[in-house]
C-alpha cells in the first residue's frame, strides 16, 4: 500500500498570511472589528454597522464632543496651579501634525475607538526627546503584543512592519480584554442588537419597495386555478378603470368578496423594533436615546436631566482616559513632590453651563457666598476683569433684626 503526502502549504485566513487583506472578514472576526455574523443572519462589520442612523449618531455625537472640548495644559506649583503655552500645547490644540487638526486627530481617535474598539497614534520625538508631532495610525493594522511585561505594538504597512514602544503610542481602547492586551469592539460584541436593526430596515425596505406588499385578498370558490388568475385580471382592471374614470362604484361579481390586506408601519410593528433597536444601541454606548435623536419619552425637564447624567456618567470616564493617557505617555510617571508637574486637562464647563439665566444665578450665588471674585465669574462668561473686581466678596445682609432697625438706611435711631 502507497501513503502519498501533499507537501502544498496550507493558506489559512490568519492574520500571520500576509496575503490576506486586513480588510478580510477572518481578520475583522479575530481582531474583534466585528465581521461576525448576527443571530439576524446579517454579517456585521463597522462599514455595515455604521449604515444603521443610530450607529452613526452614536459613534458622531460621542467623538465629535471628545474633538470639541478644550484641551489645556497646567503646572502644579506652591501657590496652585496655572496654564502653560508652549509647543506642547500648540500641538495638543491646534495641530498635532502639519496635515491635521486637533479637532480631526482626535475625532479620528475616538471613531476608532467607537468602532473598532480601539484609537491609536504615534507620538514623535525629535533628537532632544521633545515632542514634535502626532501621528494616526490605524488600529486595523496593528497588533498589540505583550512579553516579560513590556507591550509593543507592531504596525504593518505593506511588506513593511514597524515596532513602536508603549512609551511612543497613544492608545485608547474601548474596553480591553482579560489579558489586558486586546481590546474588544463595541460592534463586534453587539452585533446582535446592530445586526437586528440592520435586518430590521433591509426587511421594511423590501415590504414598501414598489408596493411589495398585496394591497387586496380576493376570495371566493374558484374551480380551477386559470379561474383564479382571471378573477384577479378582472378585479385589478376594474380597479384601474373606477381610478381612470374618477368613479366611486366598483362592480364585484356574485360570490366574490375583497377584503384590504395593506400594512402600514404601525400594523407590522416597524416603529416599534426600529425603537427597540436605537434603545439597544444606547445601551452600547452608554448614552441616553434622545441623543440618538430619540424624543419619544423626552421631555424638557428630563431632556436637560439626561444631559447632566450623560456628562457624568459617559463623557467622564472617556476624559479621564484620555487624560490620563496623556498624562503618562507624554509627561512620563512624575511623582515626587520636587519636580516639576505638568499635566492635560479637558474642561468640560461648556457642556454644563445650562441656558443664559441659569448660568446667571449659579455666578452671582458664587461670587455672593465667596467662592468666586466677581472678575473669576466674569472670565467664566468670556468677560474683561473689572477694576476692584479681584476681591472675594460676601452680603452683610444676614443680622440680627435690632441691628437692621437701627441702620440709618432705616431711618432708625
Amino acid at each position: 500500500m502507497e501513503f502519498r503526502i501533499s507537501l502544498r502549504r496550507e493558506n489559512r485566513n490568519t492574520l500571520e498570511n500576509p496575503t490576506m487583506p486586513i480588510s478580510s472578514a477572518s481578520i475583522m472576526e479575530f481582531l474583534g472589528l466585528g465581521g461576525g455574523k448576527s443571530a439576524a443572519g446579517v454579517n456585521v462589520t463597522p462599514k455595515s454597522a455604521l449604515g444603521v442612523p443610530a450607529v452613526w449618531s452614536a459613534v458622531n455625537f460621542l467623538s465629535g464632543t471628545m474633538a470639541g472640548l478644550p484641551l489645556q495644559i497646567y503646572e502644579k506649583t506652591k501657590d496652585g496651579r496655572h496654564k502653560v503655552k508652549n509647543s506642547l500645547f500648540d500641538i495638543l490644540h491646534d495641530v498635532p501634525n502639519p496635515g491635521c487638526s486637533s479637532f480631526q486627530w482626535r475625532k479620528h481617535l475616538f471613531e476608532g475607538v467607537f468602532t473598532g474598539g480601539r484609537g491609536i497614534s504615534f507620538i514623535e520625538h525629535n533628537p532632544a526627546g521633545l515632542v514634535t508631532d502626532i501621528w494616526s495610525l490605524d488600529p486595523r493594522k496593528v497588533t498589540v503584543k505583550r512579553k516579560a511585561g513590556v507591550q509593543t505594538y507592531h504596525y504593518r504597512e505593506g511588506n513593511k512592519t514597524t515596532i513602536y514602544q508603549s512609551t511612543e503610542i497613544i492608545d485608547i481602547p474601548f474596553m480591553l480584554d482579560q489579558d489586558m492586551v486586546h481590546s474588544i469592539s463595541p460592534l463586534a460584541r453587539g452585533k446582535d442588537a446592530i445586526g437586528l436593526a440592520i435586518a430590521a430596515s433591509n426587511y421594511a425596505s423590501r415590504a414598501f419597495a414598489k408596493g411589495a406588499l398585496p394591497t387586496m385578498a380576493l376570495q371566493s370558490d374558484f374551480g380551477s386555478a386559470q379561474s383564479v388568475n382571471r378573477a384577479a385580471e378582472d378585479v385589478a382592471k376594474a380597479i384601474d378603470d373606477v381610478n381612470d374614470k374618477g368613479g366611486s362604484v366598483l362592480t364585484m361579481p356574485a360570490g366574490t368578496n375583497l377584503s384590504p390586506l395593506a400594512f402600514n408601519p404601525e400594523q407590522m410593528q416597524l416603529v416599534e423594533m426600529q425603537r427597540f433597536c436605537i434603545e439597544q444601541i444606547a445601551r452600547i454606548y452608554s448614552i441616553p436615546p434622545v441623543f440618538l435623536q430619540d424624543l419619544t419619552h423626552g421631555t424638557f425637564s428630563n431632556t436637560e436631566q439626561q444631559d447632566l447624567q450623560f456628562v457624568k456618567h459617559t463623557l467622564k470616564r472617556w476624559i479621564e482616559q484620555f487624560e490620563q493617557e496623556l498624562n503618562l505617555k507624554l509627561f512620563g510617571r512624575q511623582s515626587s513632590f520636587g519636580k516639576k508637574q505638568f499635566y492635560v486637562e479637558m474642561n468640560v464647563d461648556g457642556l454644563l453651563r445650562g441656558d443664559f439665566k441659569t448660568r446667571m444665578d449659579g455666578t452671582v450665588k458664587a461670587i455672593q457666598g465667596g467662592l468666586l471674585t466677581p472678575n473669576e465669574g466674569r472670565k467664566m462668561d468670556n468677560r474683561p476683569p473689572l477694576e476692584g473686581g479681584d476681591s472675594l466678596m460676601i452680603q452683610g445682609a444676614t443680622v440680627p433684626i435690632t441691628v437692621q432697625l437701627q441702620s440709618p438706611a432705616t431711618g432708625g435711631k
